[in-house]
């Protein structure tokens, strides 16, 4: 295989850095980079390939990527801290903290249902186009004044991009911080974490090109073609805002415009590296960081919505607590205590609370079902942690 792999394995785990490997056969406009740390400690960090196949230009140790959902695993972390430090509250309605979510029907609408997709706003009735979803104001207004998709507690489906406008505006009516500030002020800045949520322009060059599978791009034209209305597809464009494959060659989430904009529900920027860190913290003490607690951890975890949704939908099926997608047939992480979130095309990003494992996985080369690399680098993992 002629792919370079650079970093550093701690002796015992080059069944992992093998995997990792492995994941490049066939794929020459891939890059990708592999964290894993252990009781805070770095115990896997490696990278290689392409982070732009246009001017092939290398991955490096510090290169950023669109981490898509995994944003989601990351805004979840903010709420646990505040329900922790008892700032807000997973039972009290949406509405104690921002009033004007109480109309058509959401006035019962708890931050737990919320945060479990159970809000009825996975999609939006009218469609937005890309002005509407970089302006914050306009895009949380919309949701406000939404009626549901759906009954509130008759179900649950994947808010696949507004989950963060409405997890991120009760966090902003908490804190009086954007999302992307509080991120910034409580995680980033003191774990020394290569993690946004909105890149400044100054990172721009920096981040990683992305390029889509023909089986993934196939997978959404189909979904493109289904009548209307198709709330989960939807749910992904949000009407003209995204083009089907979330990128094109220039637009989507290869956008400045759209990567400098708060999407917190799959619009984050992070290194491997700062994935593994973050979710390091959450369940050891990290960088002399420690996010959230074994109580609040508990919580938060507990399952909330599982199965099929309100639109149906083959198996497997994933599971969530309090925004935070759990170990499931869907996304097997290291065990049924593991707790973060994955992200469109591959990326995969978690902790383990048993194990003190905090991981990170991210690719440019984006991939759909057929996609078993972080699987295959889960499984030689898991036996020797």
């Amino acid at each position: 295989m002629s792919i370079v792999v650079n970093g550093i394995v701690a002796p015992g785990f080059e069944p992992v850095a093998q995997a990792f490997e492995q994941a490049f056969a066939g794929r020459p406009a891939m890059g990708a980079a592999l964290h894993v740390r252990q009781h805070g400690e770095t115990i896997i960090n490696l990278w290689a390939g392409v982070a732009d196949a246009r001017d092939n230009r290398v991955w490096t140790e510090r290169t950023p990527s669109v981490v898509f959902s995994c944003t989601k695993g990351l805004v979840s972390i903010l709420a646990a801290r505040l329900v922790q430090e008892g700032r807000l509250d997973y039972d009290a309605p949406v509405a104690r903290y921002w009033p004007e979510f109480a109309v058509a029907g959401k006035d019962r609408v708890t931050v737990g249902q919320a945060l479990a997709h159970q809000a009825g706003l996975s999609a939006p009735r009218a469609d937005l186009s890309e002005d509407d979803i970089v302006d914050w104001d306009r895009v949380v207004a919309i949701l406000a004044a939404q009626a549901p998709l759906w009954p509130l507690g008759t179900g649950y489906a994947y808010h696949a991009i507004t989950h963060g406008w409405v997890a991120g505006e009760i966090i902003r009516r908490v804190t009086s911080q954007s999302v992307g500030q509080y991120f910034r002020s409580l995680v980033t800045e003191p774990l020394g974490a290569d993690a946004w949520i909105g890149l400044p322009e100054a990172c721009a060059a920096d981040c990683a090109h992305l390029e889509v599978s023909p089986p993934l791009s196939a997978l959404w034209a189909d979904e493109a073609a289904k009548p209307a209305p198709n709330w989960p597809y939807k749910a992904m464009t949000l009407g003209t805002a995204l083009p089907a494959d979330l990128v094109s060659t220039d637009g989507g989430f290869n956008s400045q415009r759209i990567r400098a904009a708060e999407i917190p529900g799959a619009g984050g920027i992070a290194t491997a590296k700062a994935l593994a860190t973050i979710w390091s913290s959450t369940v050891v003490p990290t960088e002399g960081i420690r996010l959230i607690d074994d109580g609040i951890t508990q919580v938060a975890t507990q399952t909330q919505s599982e199965g099929a949704s309100v639109f149906g939908g083959a198996p497997p099926y994933s599971r969530w607590g309090f925004g935070f997608q759990l170990d499931s047939e869907a996304r097997r992480y290291l065990s049924d205590g593991s707790f973060g979130h994955d992200g469109a095309g591959g990326q995969v990003g978690f902790a383990d609370p048993r194990r003190r494992v905090g991981f990170g996985f991210v690719t440019n080369w984006m991939m759909g079902p057929e996609d078993t690399r972080a699987t295959q680098i889960l499984d030689a993992l898991r036996p020797l942690v």
